[in-house]
Order: C-alpha cells, then sequence, then structure tokens
C-alpha cells in the first residue's frame, strides 16, 4: 500500500479502499491525457492487477475516472468539472483566506489585507488590522487604483504588458505623492521585478509615510485571483527589512494558492 497519508492525514481514521481511489485519482492526474494503465495503477498501488481493476472500474461508473482506448488506459472522469464546480461555487476566496490573513497580521505586526482580481483592479474583501498598529483608512469592496498598490502591482505583473497599457490607459495613473509611478514604461519594468521576486512594493507610493507589500494568489488554472498585502508606516519597515517581509507576505500567498489547488505562475498569462 502507498503512503496515502500524506493526501489524507492521519492512517488511524483512513478507510484504505477511500485512501487508495484517492491516491489513485491524484496519481492519475499527474499523467495528464496519457493516464495510466490497469498494469501501471497496480504497481503504484502495490496492489494484484484484478484489485486494480476493480477499483479503476468502479471510480469510472461513478464518472471519476475515464477509459480511453487503446489499452485502456484511464484519465480523469469528466464529473470531476462538475464537482470542481461546484466548489468553486460554494468556496468564498475570502472565507478560506481568513485563517492565513490572521496569521500573517499577527507575524508582522501589521495590518494584512486580502483582495480579489477584478479585471485587474484590486478589491479589497477582507482586513485584519495588527495588533497595537496603527488603523488604516481602507475601505472594503471597492476598487483601487493598481498602479499604485502593492496588492494591484502584484496583481498586474501577470498581465501581459499589452494588457497592462490598455488597463492604465483606462484608469489611469494619477500622482499621489512624489514617489508615484505615472510613467507605463517605469511600471512595466517594476512589474518585472515583481515577477522576477514574487511580491510588490508600494513605497509611499499612494500615501506618504505608507508602506505596503503584496504578494499574488493563483488558483487552479494558474491565473492570478487576487493578492494579499500588509501595511504599516514606512518608518517602522527598515530597508534591511524589506526583503525578508516580501519573502514572508509571499509565502503566506503561496500557502493561499495551495488551497485553492494552483501554482504560483512564472510569467503573465
Amino acid at each position: 500500500m502507498p503512503n496515502t497519508t500524506k493526501i489524507l492525514g492521519d492512517h488511524r481514521y483512513q478507510v484504505q479502499s477511500v485512501a487508495r481511489a484517492a491516491f489513485l485519482l491524484d496519481e492519475i492526474a499527474k499523467h495528464g491525457a496519457k493516464g495510466l494503465s490497469v498494469t501501471e495503477i497496480g504497481e503504484r498501488l502495490g496492489v494484484a492487477k484484478s484489485t486494480a481493476l476493480a477499483l479503476a472500474r468502479t471510480l469510472a461508473v461513478a464518472g471519476l475516472l475515464r477509459a480511453i482506448e487503446p489499452g485502456p488506459r484511464y484519465v480523469l472522469g469528466l464529473n470531476l468539472l462538475r464537482l470542481g464546480d461546484l466548489v468553486g461555487q460554494q468556496t468564498s476566496i475570502a472565507e478560506l483566506g481568513l485563517p492565513t490573513l490572521r496569521e500573517l497580521s499577527s507575524v508582522t505586526g501589521m495590518t494584512a489585507r486580502l483582495a480579489m482580481n477584478e479585471a485587474g483592479y484590486p478589491v479589497f474583501l477582507e482586513r485584519i488590522d495588527g495588533e497595537g498598529s496603527i488603523r488604516f483608512h481602507a475601505p472594503l469592496g471597492q476598487r483601487e487604483e493598481p498602479h499604485a498598490t502593492a496588492a494591484g502591482k502584484a496583481i498586474l505583473a501577470y498581465l501581459g504588458d499589452e494588457e497592462v497599457r490598455r488597463l492604465v490607459g483606462e484608469a489611469g495613473m494619477a500622482r499621489h505623492t512624489p514617489k508615484t509611478l505615472t510613467d507605463v514604461d517605469a511600471l512595466l519594468r517594476e512589474l518585472e521585478r515583481v515577477r522576477g521576486e514574487g511580491y510588490a512594493l508600494d513605497d509611499e507610493e499612494e500615501a506618504e509615510g505608507v508602506f505596503c507589500v503584496g504578494a499574488a494568489i493563483f488558483d487552479h488554472q494558474r491565473l492570478c485571483v487576487g493578492a494579499l498585502s500588509v501595511t504599516g508606516l514606512k518608518v517602522d519597515v527598515p530597508l534591511r527589512e524589506v526583503r525578508q517581509l516580501g519573502i514572508t507576505v509571499r509565502e503566506h500567498a503561496d500557502r493561499l494558492t495551495a488551497m485553492l489547488g494552483g501554482a504560483r505562475a512564472k510569467s503573465p498569462s
């Protein structure tokens, strides 16, 4: 029997046949369109070919696997599309991300926010104020300017250059402080850095004296669906701590990405 505990947790509470089925679905997912043969399924599960065939056929009847020829070989079934869609409908990214947001605020001591990607604009859904930190005026539910916020730049970084030009042309690049980026080419260079390091900065670009760090969140299609960010006073964020803060925010964003079944994208879609 393979190590199914990595999928279902403590083996004391597992039903062996269900654990095998979950493990098999995960294994077949890794092999994409070519799937696995009954012999390969048996090898991966450590069971006889007859047992592997019975399990594969049972999952196929449930629509969780599908047999293709020649072979047959088994690939993921279409019923998983329906189930996945239902999960998406029933799962709120705000609800899912709240524990991660609380932890991010706790470990940084800063105000942490969760934004969704609305056509390239950040729209903040949740906010957790750091213990003892200054309360920033950060209303929820409204679009914010993408070019001057850390969450906005984290989202823009995973759009193509032409899409960024179109979006900032529509939204404008209003100057809020002397540090605000108001040139699209300068913004594109900054977005290249964001992709390379995995986190975005708002270094007094939206408000003087205020510093933000943000990192993108991705779904199962590796599409950017939003961003996590933290906000604090610039005097509280020494230059030597910026990189570590960025890594911390990125790690928490990656954790939420993993909950959504995604992976961090390497380049714009």
